[in-house]
């Protein structure tokens, strides 16, 4: 008894000693792999951990806001939602699916799960006989063969658009059907108030918010801002427990332009109309402020809807008053008498002897439509004679001529730094004729932009002093280059105030309450081998003639018909954005008032 005895409490011995022993060899397991990933590699831990509870939040930006001058929104942002897929969580999710069905049914679902062949033959199977996805597209208004090609195409992928700004409704809808792998994205989309009226000089973005045209191009970083990043730890319910870090976003700035949306409507709907009323291909138009060289209004026709770029063909889309070059004809003449009087060749008094109406100067023919005889600087303009600037450009060293259209800013660009600006056409460096020389008095033999003549007659009501344009708007007036003296700018000016007057090329054109300075101009487009039968109708000027405030050019090209000088197709045009802007700003008129009267015998 007492060996039995001793041999059952032997066993106990050992097998508790067995016990403890196994019990000690897997807490110090334990403790020593415990040790070796907090002590010695504590990074793959942390790591994981940190894939399970560290989640870094987005802190997005919206895109600036666009401004007219008066605080008017010329540019905002909206929210809108997009849809993405993750292919990967779709893959994963229809072989959860085929694997639960095949466990169900008896199958060994662990072969299949291995059996990568079999398993990727159901999967497909199960989405195509799934019919949510296929109301997927349907409520995308996608062709369900091009979302089947991004959900399935490739399953590896972790995040694939499905469509971008789909409308709230379409968001919703989305969400209720609870779809596994597809998702919501808050983001924004660029709405633009004032649509087309306004489309050339604010641009647009691209449906990742980023500026390709215009406004929205030149000023790109400044509208977008640098979002921010906040990186949070959640505990297994998902509530917010430690922010581990935080970088502060960045707002954007919002932009102040020199546009006056006023003048900017008044200007766009009376180019419109000289364009469809003459059938002409396109038109601009421009209002400067002479006093700072900010651009109140730039217009282009045709223009298209900024919020639907579907029906926006390229060359809708130009800004041609700042792309588009044109010989400006008739409109240069009182630079040319300008630059007599500057000299010292003539003087405001004296009379020019155009008889007999032509000449020829190194074997080209300059010529008036007839023999004027003798007239004065101010007659010159008011009947627009070829002989009469001409002859005045002769009296000029040729070096000091071309040189005075180089200063004025010919050849290079305005300063407004607008988006695909060209600097014009004009080669001071080459030999010039008498010939020539007389041509580029009367606009030939030059090509400029409408803004490069915006900011010519803007040097004009200025008395003489040429600042760069711009499209921000200004706090102080910008410093500029005195050019011409005060006094013969100033002459200048009043003698192109006769051209309004009976007998002069634009004396059907009334500017309502306020004296203006004008000077039409018609000028042949020029193409391979010489000119051709189409035409560029020009009206430039400023007003009132007293105290000048606005510079207006507007420009129509190629209006079809017998009808195309610059008087007929640009001049009312001019009439209506000069007197309604000089109103709008509250300028006093500084002539009787009078009733608009439109003729049909205007001249270049």
């Amino acid at each position: 008894m007492n060996k039995q005895k001793q041999k059952t409490q032997s066993i106990i011995t050992w097998r508790f000693a067995l016990v403890c022993g196994v019990m000690l060899t897997v807490f110090m397991t334990l403790v020593a792999r415990a040790a070796f990933l907090q002590v010695i590699e504590p990074d793959k831990a942390i790591e994981e951990n940190d894939k399970r509870t560290v989640r870094v939040e987005k802190l997005n930006v919206q895109r600036g806001m666009i401004f007219d001058r008066n605080g008017k929104e010329l540019a905002v942002s909206v929210p809108v939602v997009s849809v993405y897929a993750d292919p990967l969580a779709i893959d994963k999710a229809l072989a959860k699916k085929v694997l639960r069905k095949a466990r169900k049914e008896g199958e060994d679902y662990k072969a299949l799960e291995q059996n990568d062949a079999e398993l990727k033959i159901r999967k497909q199977a199960w989405y195509d006989d799934e019919l949510r996805w296929k109301e997927l597209a349907d409520v995308l208004r996608l062709k369900p063969e091009n979302v089947d090609e991004r959900l399935r195409g490739d399953p590896s992928r972790r995040f694939v658009y499905l469509k971008r700004q789909v409308t709230a409704v379409v968001a919703n809808y989305i969400r209720q059907m609870r779809l596994p792998g597809v998702h919501l994205l808050d983001e924004s989309k660029r709405f633009y108030p004032s649509g087309e009226v306004t489309a050339h000089m604010i641009g647009v973005t691209d449906i990742d918010g980023k500026g390709i045209e215009g406004v929205e191009r030149m000023f790109d970083s400044a509208l977008t801002g640098t979002a921010g990043k906040r990186t949070i730890r959640k505990d297994a319910q998902g509530r917010e427990v430690q922010v581990l870090s935080e970088e502060q976003r960045v707002e954007p700035e919002d932009v102040y332009l020199s546009i006056d949306l006023r003048i900017q409507a008044i200007a766009y709907r009376a180019l419109k109309s000289a364009v469809l009323s003459y059938k002409a291909t396109s038109g601009s138009a421009i209002v400067v402020d002479v006093h700072t060289g900010e651009i109140l209004a730039l217009v282009n026709s045709p223009s298209f809807n900024p919020n639907d770029l579907s029906t926006a063909a390229p060359y809708k889309r130009r800004n041609r008053a700042m792309t588009d070059l044109f010989e400006p004809g008739s409109t240069l003449k009182p630079l040319a008498v300008l630059a007599g009087l500057n000299y010292g060749a003539v003087k405001a008094t004296d009379t020019i002897d155009t008889y007999p109406g032509w000449m020829n100067l190194s074997g080209g023919l300059v010529k008036d439509t007839r023999n004027n005889g003798e007239l004065s600087l101010r007659e010159i303009l008011k009947i627009s004679s070829n002989m009469g600037v001409a002859k005045i450009s002769q009296m000029l060293p040729k070096e000091y001529f071309i040189n005075l259209y180089q200063q004025v800013g010919f050849g290079e660009p305005t300063g407004s730094n607008m988006i695909g600006e060209s600097a014009g056409l004009f080669y001071p460096n080459r030999r010039w004729s008498n010939f020539e020389i007389a041509t580029l008095s009367y606009g030939y033999a030059v090509s400029v932009s409408t803004a490069q003549m915006a900011r010519l007659y803007a040097m004009f009501g200025a008395g003489g002093i040429l600042r760069p344009l711009t499209i921000v708007k200004q706090d102080e007036i910008p410093e500029g280059k005195r050019i011409f003296s005060e006094q013969d700018t100033h002459a200048v000016v009043e003698m192109m105030e006769s051209v309004f007057e009976r007998g002069g090329t634009a004396r059907n054109v009334k500017v309502d309450g306020y004296r203006a300075a004008g000077k039409t101009g018609t000028s042949e487009k020029a193409v391979a081998g010489g000119y051709g039968d189409e035409y560029v109708g020009y009206f430039a000027g400023v007003a009132p003639v007293s105290d000048p405030r606005l510079a207006v050019v507007v420009m129509v090209n190629e209006p079809a018909g017998d009808v195309y000088y610059g008087g007929q197709t640009a001049g009312p045009a001019f009439a209506e954005i000069m007197s309604n802007a000089l109103r709008i700003l509250n300028v006093a008129p500084d002539k009787e008032r009078v009733a608009y009267i439109s003729g049909a015998d205007n001249d270049a």
